[in-house]
């Protein structure tokens, strides 16, 4: 699990250094609610999530705090429109795009968040 840390941190900095947005899908800790998000500081992000900073958002009543999966852009339109994109699709869909890249869902808050 520390190589896979260390192998998510690089490619972390890689595409902080390429993308200033992104899109993200966050989870509980039982998989069973998604939830996808766009913005400018995931970090920062993810900590709002983690701390419920919207006691009436979404993610703060289905405990969602749990991220799965993001994508970087070099534009937040870019972003806003794959954001979109991705929550038109179905539960399915998402699951599948999430297994693409962390097929044991760990969550990757602590990797992103050390980063930055």
């Amino acid at each position: 699990e520390e190589s896979l840390c260390e192998f998510l941190k690089t490619i972390f900095l890689f595409l902080i250094m390429l993308n200033s947005a992104w899109v993200y899908i966050i989870t509980n800790k039982n998989n069973t609610t998604l939830y996808t998000g766009v913005t400018t500081d995931l970090s920062t992000r993810l900590w709002e999530h983690r701390n419920k900073q919207s006691s009436n958002s979404f993610s703060a009543r289905y405990n969602l705090n749990k991220l799965v999966y993001y994508e970087g852009f070099k534009t937040i339109m870019e972003a806003v429109d794959r954001e979109k994109y991705i929550k038109g699709k179905s539960r399915q869909w998402k699951i599948d795009i999430i297994n693409s890249k962390n097929r044991e869902w760990n969550d990757l808050t602590e990797a992103v968040s050390m980063l930055v």
